[in-house]
Order: structure tokens, then sequence, then C-alpha cells
């Protein structure tokens, strides 16, 4: 298949997965959560509410995680700036290093919020359901800055420069 054909199918596809992902945490977290607990409140038909949609998301989350990985990967090779996994030689280089750790700890939380504190067979106390919800949040602000060093980097690629 042509480079032509090819690279705007992966560059489609990373974007998608991106915006599963980050779109779903800021529905989750600004829409789906404050309005099921003014509906029905903090009772367990909330939480019954709220652990149904999450397992949901987490199918979505995980194809998109894995999606994300294969396209970034065959996205980097196309790219000229490029010069490596966790390299800090040039501003380029370091804002993408920096965009890649803030994804790794992205996927640290999403599977810790989901096979730790997502599956524990006891209910969660009021304290986990709070720190469940932080980590929610704390998502959302890692996957604003990812979209916005991604940005600042298809910049720099496209050569404008940022001063």
């Amino acid at each position: 298949m042509p480079k032509q054909i090819v690279f705007p199918i992966v560059t489609f596809l990373h974007d998608l997965f991106t915006a599963i992902w980050v779109g779903g945490l800021i529905t989750l977290g600004v829409t789906v959560l404050p309005s099921a607990k003014k509906v029905l409140g903090m009772g367990p038909e909330t939480k019954r509410l709220m652990d149904a949609i999450q397992r949901r998301l987490s199918i979505l989350i995980y194809i998109s995680i894995a999606g994300l990985i294969l396209t970034g990967l065959l996205l980097s090779n196309r790219s000229p700036s490029f010069q490596g996994l966790f390299h800090f030689g040039d501003v380029y280089s370091t804002l993408l290093s920096v965009k890649h750790i803030l994804v790794l700890v992205m996927i640290a939380v999403a599977l810790y919020r989901s096979l730790v504190l997502g599956r524990s067979r006891k209910p969660l106390g009021p304290t986990q359901e709070k720190v469940k919800a932080g980590l929610l949040f704390l998502n959302i602000g890692l996957g604003i800055g990812v979209l916005l060093l991604s940005a600042i980097c298809a910049a720099l690629s496209a050569g404008v420069s940022l001063t």
C-alpha cells in the first residue's frame, strides 16, 4: 500500500484511539459521574451504574492503548524529527519523551483503577471511592497534557517556530 494512503490511515487511527480514551475520560468525569450522583445520589445504584460504565469503557480503553502503541510506533518511523524513544537531544525529542512518560503514567493509572480498584471483591469504602475518582481526574489532566504536547510536537515537526 502506498505511503500516501498508509500515513493518513495510521494518523486517523492514532487520533481516533486518543479521542476514545481521553474523550471517554472527560465525558465520564465531567458529565456522567456528576449527573449520576445528582440523579441517583451516592447510594449503591450510582456505584453499580458507574461500575457498569467503567467495565464497558475499559474494553475501549484497552483497545485504544494497544492501538496507540502500534500506531505511535508507525508514526514515529515517519517523522524525520524522531531521534528515538525517550531521547532528550532537542526540544522536539524532549517534548515527545515527556508526552510518552505522561502516557505511561496514564496507562498505569488506568490499569490500577480498572484492575485493582474496579475489581475489588469487597465494596470500596468512601476513601477508596475518592481515590478512584481522584485518579480519574488525574488521568483527565494527564490526557489534556498529552494532547497539548502532541499539538506542540506536530507544530515543531511541521517547522513552526515556538518563539
